[in-house]
């Protein structure tokens, strides 16, 4: 009898999407979690979370302007995204998402407009560049209708949604990785963009002058909700999981049990909620400690932001069509750090050039102070 030997080659494939991905599904989560933590104050008028509504408004705009621009670089050939308009597909979410996010970034800005516009016009009389923008921004003297403000917020709001869908939608869906083809993933994307808004609220809080305890405090019980929800959804996911025997469940138990790095993320990830829920949940016994609450807020973007890079980069090191893994190394150009780098300085450039020339400080009411301002007045410090 003969013997033929068959051998079966699995072919590797590398990574699709790049450090780019992560950015762009980590700063659009922080822009609709961010617009709505500015709902109460914005839409409802509630007096007490306008603080808040100040420095959130100001996260959905920043993130608002910087997403699109990683979206783009990930498409690898930016110049391609046409392709979405002239061939649309009704049954791809990222094409409906090229529908959706674009409408979402005119609303997000046309609703800062309206709330900013009011505070620009008393900056009308001042000289310089600062006076210019002031005079022309507004369009006009006409006072900001309540209503308008009201109407854009609610479309905002509902663009929003259609973005948190889709953007969880087009990584669930797909089947070819198990660790990603579940309901739970959109939902603990929903849930840790939650929670990296509230913990950038607590940064600009602090770094732009303003540390309104008030608003401090809203964002740690923010904070400890969405930990508390998160914690309920992955559990949920465990247990559904050992129960029926689900496939992002056992995929993601190998995975942990016969990948160390992937052992270490876990770890990490434990360790860093249970901090952030123990610092949250103590905030009154560390509010007397310069500077925790600000630690605490980047903690949270911390962990939204690893959440993402794990799920997004390190599942795609799980080889589809063989045993084992594929070793992925960040570059240090443009599609890796450089990338990762070159994205949170846009961002942070988007941020120092609205604290330049808008007034936000004053929406609703508030005081148009600085940071020096306030040192210099002596206020007390919240963290």
């Amino acid at each position: 009898m003969n013997m033929e030997n068959i051998e079966l080659i699995a072919p590797r494939y590398g990574i699709a999407w790049y450090p780019w991905a992560v950015q762009y599904f980590f700063l659009i989560a922080l822009s609709y979690a961010s617009l709505w933590l500015a709902v109460p104050g914005t839409i409802m008028g509630r007096e007490r979370w306008k603080p808040t509504a100040r420095l959130a408004l100001l996260g959905a705009v920043s993130t608002a302007i910087v997403a699109p621009v990683t979206l783009l670089a990930d498409l690898h050939q930016p110049l391609r995204f046409w392709h979405f308009y002239a061939y649309p597909n009704n049954a791809s979410w990222m094409s409906l998402g090229s529908l959706f996010l674009p409408l979402y970034v005119v609303l997000v800005l046309a609703l800062a407009w309206l709330v900013w516009r009011e505070p620009l016009r008393e900056r009308a009389d001042q000289s310089g560049l600062q006076g210019l923008i002031a005079r022309l921004a507004p369009l006009g003297s006409w006072a900001t209708p309540r209503w308008l403000v009201v109407a854009v917020g609610l479309a905002a709001v509902a663009l929003s949604l259609a973005v948190m869908v889709y953007t969880g939608a087009e990584v669930a869906i797909l089947k070819a990785r198990p660790l990603w083809h579940t309901e739970y993933l959109p939902a603990m994307f929903l849930l840790t963009g939650v929670l990296g808004a509230a913990g950038l609220a607590i940064v600009v809080n602090r770094f732009s002058g303003v540390r309104h305890p008030v608003a401090g405090d809203q964002m740690l019980t923010v904070i400890l909700i969405s930990l508390v929800l998160a914690g309920l959804v992955a559990g949920g996911w465990l247990a559904q999981g050992l129960a029926i025997n689900e496939g992002s469940v056992s995929a993601a138990l190998d995975t942990v049990r016969d990948n160390p790095d992937w052992r270490r993320f876990a770890y990490w990830g434990m360790i860093a909620g249970i901090v952030l829920f123990l610092g949250a949940g103590m905030s009154e016994v560390l509010g007397s400690w310069r500077g925790t609450r600000w630690v605490l807020g980047l903690l949270a973007l911390h962990v939204a932001w690893m959440f993402r890079w794990t799920v997004l980069m390190e599942v795609q090191t799980v080889a589809r069509n063989s045993a084992g893994f594929q070793q992925y190394v960040v570059d240090i150009g443009s599609q890796g750090i450089l990338g990762i780098v070159g994205s949170f300085g846009l961002w942070l450039a988007v941020i120092l050039i609205i604290n330049l020339f808008v007034p936000w400080r004053a929406a609703f009411g508030g005081h148009d102070q600085t940071a020096t301002t306030s040192a210099i007045q002596g206020e007390p410090s919240y963290g």
